[in-house]
């Protein structure tokens, strides 16, 4: 069991720039040479064609304000941010479909 957190941000495209413009805000700002904060791990970045990109991090709670000001002050004016907090589902996925296999809507089984 870890104590660290889980946070989705999502760079949202802002349409009104093309590549090389929000290339030019991030490199200015120097978004590309800092992030993510020492002590923060980067789970998954991806890209959503027509959206922007998808981030997963993880990091001690305490981090959590360092990540929110490195975006605020390195990312912002070439996205568009939104943060969600984030857990991994893997582990219940698991045991669910082992459950599936004996699983009996409560209706029959009499539970309510």
């Amino acid at each position: 069991m870890t104590d660290n957190v889980r946070i989705t941000v999502f760079f949202r495209h802002d349409q009104s720039k093309n590549l090389a413009q929000i290339d030019d805000i991030l490199f200015a700002q120097g978004f590309w040479s800092s992030f993510p904060p020492a002590g923060v791990t980067i789970v998954s970045w991806q890209v959503l064609m027509g959206i922007g990109q998808v981030l997963t991090l993880e990091m001690p709670p305490e981090k959590v304000r360092e990540v929110n000001v490195m975006i605020e002050s390195k990312a912002w004016g070439a996205f568009r941010t939104e943060f969600y907090p984030t857990y991994d589902f893997m582990s219940v996925l698991e045991k669910k479909r082992a459950m599936a296999a004996t699983w009996k809507p409560q209706e029959e089984t009499g539970k309510k």
